[in-house]
């Protein structure tokens, strides 16, 4: 039995020209500026020389292993997402703010633990959890008001938990995830909207609505965003989940879980020696 295709989320093609025209226009980089400094940080708390190493899919030109490493490998993320990597090729993968535009993100990862060389190290941030969620929820109840209906704006993120499973479904080893929560304030919905252009990053779902929203739609989604989201100074929130997914290639001197039944105490014991006798209470 066949199995199911990927489904298409993401036109990737027009991904690419939305970022090439951020880029063109000068963009805005606050996010990408926080995560390439949280990255060399990561980086440089790892006690390992890396000699051949690849960006995957990060939006710019090569600056993320510029700031560390003489390679620059850079692997641009087609529309067919195939990476053109040699099996155990590479030392370390690095990505930055790309993952999430991903449409079969189990694929990629699997396609990078089969270039990673034992022990190599795969870390990679990417938007996800509630991100954007205030704008969401504005559009929804401002569609569902002005037009009787919703349509897809944003982009489904993906959840921490479940990140830890696919990379250990890619046969990646000692996954670890984390987020770093951002939240930013603007003046109004629309300065946000300014910058989720200047990042490329506005709606590239399949499923997008083609024709122009209407402008009653757009002015109520701002004051629903105002009512629901706004500072006392006016100012509104915009949450940002920087979601942090590191893993290794399995190598035989990395460390294993114990197996199940090889325990040398028991629970019960080690509860029985901590728990106060009957009657001996505080």
């Amino acid at each position: 039995m066949a199995e199911n295709p990927t489904p298409i989320l993401f036109d990737r093609a027009l991904l690419a020209k939305r970022q090439a025209r951020a880029q063109q226009r000068g963009a805005a980089t606050f996010l990408f500026d926080r995560v390439r400094e949280d990255m060399a940080e990561r980086l440089a708390a790892v006690k390992r020389d890396f000699a051949e190493i690849a960006d995957i899919g990060t939006p710019g030109e090569g600056v993320l292993t510029r700031d560390r490493f003489a390679s620059r490998g850079r692997i641009m993320l087609a529309q067919d997402e195939v990476l053109p990597l040699a099996p155990e090729s590479l030392d370390l993968a690095v990505s930055a703010l790309a993952f999430q535009f991903v449409n079969d993100l189990p694929g990629v990862l699997a396609q990078l633990r089969r270039a990673l060389k034992p022990d190599g190290l795969l870390l990679a941030a990417m938007i996800g959890g509630d991100t954007l969620t205030e704008l969401r929820q504005s559009f929804a109840a401002a569609e569902a008001e002005c037009e009787g209906g919703v349509s897809p704006r944003v982009a489904p993120f993906v959840d921490l938990r479940d990140l830890g499973h696919l990379l250990q479904r890619a046969g990646l080893a000692l996954p670890v995830t984390d987020v770093d929560h951002v939240v930013v304030r603007y003046d109004n919905a629309f300065a946000l909207m300014a910058d989720l252009r200047g990042m490329g990053a506005t709606n590239i779902l399949v499923e997008r609505r083609r024709t122009p929203t209407r402008r009653a739609t757009m002015l109520r989604m701002a004051q629903i965003y105002r009512e629901r989201f706004a500072d006392p100074d006016g100012r509104i929130r915009a949450t940002f989940d920087i979601v942090w997914l590191s893993a290794w290639a399995p190598h035989e001197s990395q460390q294993k879980p114990l197996r199940p039944g090889s325990a040398t105490a028991s629970l019960e014991e080690a509860v029985r020696k901590v728990s106060p006798s009957p009657g001996k209470g505080g």
